[in-house]
């Protein structure tokens, strides 16, 4: 996954306010008293919210499954000045050297999930990453946004230096948008690079998260609409979740 894709992903996302969705997070976290220590993200992409999560105290940890993306956030932290370790690791195995106060999955991780089962083993992972009392803090699109929003649609747009194609297709039996891309870059004169991929993310409803954050042990679960602190409307297009470890967790659950 975002593997050519990564060489370009910033310049696709410049629209997005990562500042703003990080002190959103800061405000979840807070919500149990998480407002300084060790935090790891996990599909972390190229890092855009793990940096100005470390500018705000933080110490952040990044973990992506894609090297290029990887490569990416760990150039960009080097130009913010900031010391953050980006580790190749696949979330639903996490293993990090030591424990953390915090899990993040942001911007759709969860999506990319094919299964209950996966969604189930990353869970299961966090848990084991964290100390008792740690946080576990996501975000999800709705199956409302994959159905409605992103479904059968085709998105294009084209500056000077990049354009893009976008087709989606939504598989209705098992509730899934594939997601087909093609990014044209300048390269020199009148020549473009082509790079094309595949993303697939997958729905899950409010309840069958929440069944599965219980089941790996977390409680104190909370779940909050659109970057809000009050519950979810129907039409929420993003989800937020969070859940804590019990102060007195065994090491599994």
């Amino acid at each position: 996954m975002y593997t050519a894709f990564a060489s370009v992903y910033d310049r696709l996302m410049v629209d997005v306010d990562y500042p703003a969705w990080a002190a959103y997070y800061q405000s979840l976290l807070s919500l149990y008293g998480l407002r300084t220590g060790k935090v790891c993200e996990c599909a972390c992409g190229t890092g855009g919210l793990t940096i100005p999560l470390a500018g705000m105290g933080y110490q952040m940890t990044g973990v992506d499954l894609s090297e290029e993306m990887l490569f990416e956030a760990s150039q960009k932290s080097r130009r913010a000045g900031t010391m953050i370790p980006f580790v190749r690791q696949d979330m639903r195995a996490l293993r990090l050297h030591r424990r953390m106060d915090g899990v993040l999955c942001t911007c759709d991780g969860v999506n990319y999930l094919p299964s209950a089962d996966d969604v189930l083993a990353f869970f299961l992972a966090a848990w084991t990453a964290l100390d008792p009392g740690g946080v576990l803090a996501f975000d999800v699109s709705t199956p409302y946004k994959l159905k409605n929003i992103l479904g059968n649609r085709f998105i294009g747009d084209e500056t000077a230096e990049i354009a893009y194609l976008w087709k989606n297709t939504y598989h209705p039996e098992n509730e899934s948008v594939y997601m087909d891309l093609s990014v044209f870059t300048h390269t020199q004169g009148e020549n473009y690079q082509r790079i094309s991929e595949r993303q697939i993310q997958y729905a899950y409803s409010q309840e069958a998260l929440t069944a599965l954050l219980a089941q790996a042990g977390f409680t104190a679960i909370r779940v909050f609409g659109n970057a809000t602190f009050i519950p979810p409307k129907p039409t929420a297009q993003r989800w937020h979740f969070a859940a804590c470890k019990p102060q007195a967790a065994p090491d599994t659950p």
